[in-house]
């Protein structure tokens, strides 16, 4: 595909793999390499027709600071490749567990199918709960679709909550709508959460604020599409390094801050 088609695509496209438009992205915007201005214009069009995936905002900020525009776009994409924080989560969940999720998390539906003996709960909110119990069923993992007003009940009967952060600030994380209440009611019921956060996800406070800003329409701001999750309301931290405490504190940002990237382009 040309590099501007790449583009092209990853601005339009709606509902996709997040990794998989910054695979797409990294390679189209490495074609102009050699014009550091095109790059900068290139993800800031990106950033304002994609403004919640998180990882775009990571992509763009370890271009926008590269002398090595191909070599960087190159490493981004195989930490991408060999992201382990699925095989992480398969490895350290309960044996027998019952999990809730919403939505459909990208990473946790990569952990799920490799372990045998876990049970899902998907509240659904938007249908796409139903899309995801139908991929893990064709992995022969025990799922069942549950209506919101159900959550209350199936979050109190099960081992563990797991959400999944499109995007990591110092204070919290962007997560699927859904998140939010799910992670209130793992606290009022005391069942253990975790946030799943792979790679790329985790990003300097003012990149998650021009997200929260971009996606919420101020004359009604209960319409988006995400939830903010605060550090406080979690318990433990999955990363491809392993299970901590939310308590020590949320990652540190996996890019750097390029202000640049801050202005929206007409």
């Amino acid at each position: 595909m040309h590099p501007i088609e790449q583009l092209r695509f990853v601005a339009r496209a709606t509902g996709a793999d997040a990794s998989m438009l910054a695979v797409e992205a990294a390679s189209g915007i490495a074609a102009f390499a050699d014009d550091p201005g095109a790059v900068l214009t290139a993800c800031r069009r990106l950033l304002t027709r994609q403004p919640d995936v998180g990882l775009l905002w990571w992509l763009s900020g370890r271009l926008a600071h590269a002398t090595d525009v191909r070599a960087e776009a190159r490493a981004v994409v195989d930490e991408l490749r060999v992201d382990r924080t699925a095989r992480e989560l398969a490895a350290v969940l309960p044996d027998e567990a019952t999990v809730v999720v919403c939505g459909w998390p990208d990473v946790i539906a990569q952990a799920l199918p490799r372990r045998g003996d876990v049970e899902v709960l998907v509240i659904d909110g938007d249908g796409r709960g139903q899309s995801f119990a139908r991929r893990l069923e064709r992995s022969d993992v025990e799922v069942e679709v549950l209506e919101p007003m159900q959550l209350g009940a199936a979050v109190e009967m099960a081992d563990l909550v797991l959400l999944e952060a499109s995007a990591v600030g110092a204070h919290g994380a962007i997560t699927e709508a859904g998140g939010l209440m799910l992670a209130a009611t793992a606290q009022l019921t005391r069942t253990p959460s975790w946030m799943v956060v792979g790679a790329g996800r985790a990003l300097p406070e003012p990149y998650v604020q021009a997200i929260v800003e971009r996606c919420t329409d101020l004359a009604l701001p209960f319409l988006r599409s995400f939830d903010l999750v605060s550090a406080g309301a979690i318990d433990r931290i999955l990363r491809a390094d392993g299970l901590r405490s939310a308590a020590d504190g949320w990652p540190s940002p996996d890019t750097p801050l390029a202000p640049e990237l801050l202005r929206t382009l007409a």
